[in-house]
Order: structure tokens, then sequence, then C-alpha cells
């Protein structure tokens, strides 16, 4: 099992952890990880990460529960089982589809907010019972951690983190 050599820096302000990931990225480090305790607007366009696609995702799971409730509403109500209700005989699907509209806005949500939430999980390899991977637990409470690895620039990241305004720095091997 190997080692890496890593820092972690730690910022008790999201202002201060912004400026110090532009620099530490302008001076051309590379930034493992950020650890948060709430979500810091723009520090994904500041770490360089590429946009999510989980959108698309979400428009397909939302295709996928449009079109299982269109051959829900056709098999139960034209094919199957069809009924006069109210003198609205069920000779079509498209004849009737205004009464379906709920069915089908329901199912398009079911199956894209339930499938998003799995798919989300498994992407972030968030499982039931997974240990926490935070190295730090203030990053819960009030501060902010950046993991850089180290290769032979360890005092060069510590001036730099230091420029930065860290308010802690330590040198970590990470397993």
């Amino acid at each position: 099992m190997s080692t890496n050599k890593v820092i972690h820096a730690l910022y008790n302000d999201d202002d201060i952890l912004m400026d110090a990931v532009k620099k530490v990225r302008g001076a051309h480090h590379h930034i493992e990880e950020v650890f948060t305790p709430f979500p810091v607007h723009g520090l994904d366009k500041a770490l360089g990460l590429a946009p999510t696609r989980l959108a698309i995702t979400a428009f397909l799971y939302g295709i996928t529960g449009t079109s299982i409730a269109v051959w829900l509403t056709w098999y139960t109500m034209i094919a199957d089982w069809p009924q006069d209700i109210g003198g609205k005989p069920s000779f079509s699907w498209a004849e009737n589809m205004p009464a379906f509209v709920p069915i089908l806005f329901e199912l398009t949500v079911f199956f894209a907010a339930h499938l998003m939430v799995i798919t989300f999980y498994m992407r972030s390899k968030i499982w039931p019972f997974k240990e926490a991977e935070n190295p730090d637990p203030r990053t819960t409470d009030d501060h902010f951690l950046m993991e850089i690895p180290v290769h032979d620039n360890e005092e060069e990241l510590k001036t730099l983190l230091e420029e930065t305004g860290a308010v802690e720095i330590k040198i970590v091997d990470k397993h």
C-alpha cells in the first residue's frame, strides 16, 4: 500500500478560501479536494471543474417516466379495461389525453426525482453506512480545508499557503 503526502490548509472564511484557490491554481498547483461546511458559490469554476452532466440524465429520466405514463394510461384505460366514464367513451388515447395529464406529470417527476437521487449517490460514491472521508471534523462546522498533493515542493507550498491566509497548514500521509 503506497502513501502519498498531501498538505492540508485550513481557512476560516469562504472569501479568503476563494482567493487562495485562485492563487494556488495561478501558481500551477493541483488542488486535489476542497472540504467546506456549506456550498461556496463559484468554487467549482475556481477549481476548474467541468460542468455536471446530471441535468442530461434528469431529462432522460423524465422522458422515461413520461413514456411509461403514456403506455400505462393507454394500456389501463384504452386497451385492457376501456370504460365509459361520464359519457366519455375510451376509443382512443388522444381523445382522453387531457384526463391523463396529471398521471403523465406525476410519473415524469417521480422517475426523474428518484432516479436522480440514485444516480447522485452512485456518482458521489455515497453508500449506506459509508465512513466519512472528511480529513478534519472542523470542516463540517466553520472551517474550510484545501488538500494539495506534495511532490518535493513542500516548502514552496507552505510559503504560498501562508501568503494566502491559511490559519493552519499540516502535511499528512494520505493512504
